[in-house]
């Protein structure tokens, strides 16, 4: 995921949350993200966060805001994600110890993968494995 200069991601996936205070604390507690910045509105809606994950990240912010990307993102369903992790099982027993819901545990996949699948709080799918495919520079 590192994009081509800098050392940056060039591809931040990007969701919106009812609750997205209660959303960051389980994608850092849970899931193991770490909070990069996160801008608050006067009436304590997130605007804008940055979590990041490896050399990835992904950005995220409060329904409701009445922005052009929550106005987008109105009718919009859940999503999926996919995030590169270095030991599944241990990130699945990190998940499990903070009560995140669990669609699949570890499992060995025929592509040589292993990955897990867990839904957080608003439904969206997020995926972890070892799954990195190169891409060509």
């Amino acid at each position: 995921m590192t994009g081509r200069s800098g050392g940056r991601p060039s591809l931040y996936p990007t969701l919106v949350y009812a609750d997205a205070k209660a959303a960051i604390t389980q994608l850092t507690e849970a899931f193991g993200f770490t909070e990069l910045s996160v801008y608050e509105g006067e009436n304590g809606l997130v605007l804008h966060a940055e979590l990041t994950q490896g050399n990835g990240a992904v950005m995220l912010g409060s329904k409701g805001t009445g922005g052009v990307f929550d106005t987008a993102m109105k009718s919009a369903g859940p999503s999926g994600v996919y995030v590169v992790v270095d030991d599944v099982d241990a990130h699945h027993r990190r998940a499990v110890e903070h009560s995140a819901e669990i669609l699949m545990p570890p499992t060995d996949q025929e592509y040589g993968s292993r990955d897990y699948m867990a839904r957080d709080l608003e439904g969206n799918i997020w995926s972890f494995g070892t799954y990195a495919p190169e891409i060509p520079g």
